[in-house]
């Protein structure tokens, strides 16, 4: 009887062994598994990282940076391929043109933020920078026209652009963030009524870009509670104000936006 018990404690630990080995090498496996992806990033100057310094020289005038949020998750998670495409300055034709070339059948993650050049934020800035108040506003009107009129149909040609050459994939929509904290600490610039009217029309847009994501079936990432706190007028802002010296560098995330803004957003989605 004393045997049989020692064979059979024996077994028992042996088959435990086995066991834990089985269960580690399927952890092992399924670890491996999360990491084996095909992550393309697409999209605008708030996807290629301008504003957050550490250029790749070779992006040229696309400033694709070091610091951004896809280059981020990309070395923090080692995906098996990625291919980083986004580009300062685009627009959704210019995505279709010239970023979609690493998309295929095996892609299995795409980021993608793009629509504020398309509706002239960059104008919008600039009028409201340089103009009268009720000029400000007229054109953040135009803006949000463009948003509401035009905009949807340039989106669905991105996104479905993107289904048919990476049917499988998941797509990630980033939206844009708002650029002030109103009642903020800032003494001078803008005045308040600017500023909110640029708030909302980034709210505008996101909206937009949610239901045209949505309606392809994306996951659209809002990336508004992030900055709260971090606006222009805020004590700690991930955003640059207007640059004289780096007048790129104006109305973009800062490193700090990129990492503590942008890639928790993403990487909760991805």
């Amino acid at each position: 009887m004393k045997v049989s018990r020692i064979v059979a404690f024996s077994s028992s630990l042996l088959l435990g062994a086995v066991l834990a080995l089985t269960g580690a090498g399927s952890a092992q496996a399924t670890t491996t598994g999360a990491l084996a992806v095909d992550y393309v990033a697409l999209g605008d100057s708030y996807s290629s990282g301008v504003g957050a310094g550490e250029y790749d020289s070779a992006s040229g005038n696309c400033k694709r940076s070091n610091r951004a949020y896809p280059k981020l998750w990309a070395a923090a998670n080692a995906p098996s391929s990625f291919a980083f495409t986004a580009c300062s300055g685009a627009r959704t034709s210019d995505v279709t043109a010239n970023q979609l070339g690493p998309l295929n059948s095996g892609t299995d993650l795409v980021s993608i933020s793009v629509g504020g050049n398309d509706a002239g934020f960059s104008d919008v800035m600039t009028t409201c920078i340089l103009q009268s108040e009720a000029n400000c506003i007229a054109r953040v009107n135009q803006a949000r026209s463009f948003v509401d009129t035009t905009l949807p149909g340039r989106l669905d040609t991105v996104y479905t652009g993107i289904k048919a050459k990476s049917p499988s994939a998941r797509v990630v929509v980033l939206g844009y963030p708002r650029f002030y904290k109103l009642s903020g600490s800032c003494l001078a610039g803008l005045s308040e009524a600017k500023r909110a009217a640029i708030n909302g029309a980034a709210d505008h847009l996101n909206t937009a870009v949610s239901k045209r994501a949505a309606n392809h079936g994306y996951v659209f990432a809002d990336v508004v509670p992030a900055f709260t706190g971090h606006e222009i007028c805020s004590g700690a802002p991930w955003l640059h104000s207007l640059n004289l010296v780096n007048i790129g560098d104006s109305y973009h995330p800062t490193a700090a936006g990129q990492s503590g803004g942008y890639l928790p957003v993403f990487t909760s989605k991805a």
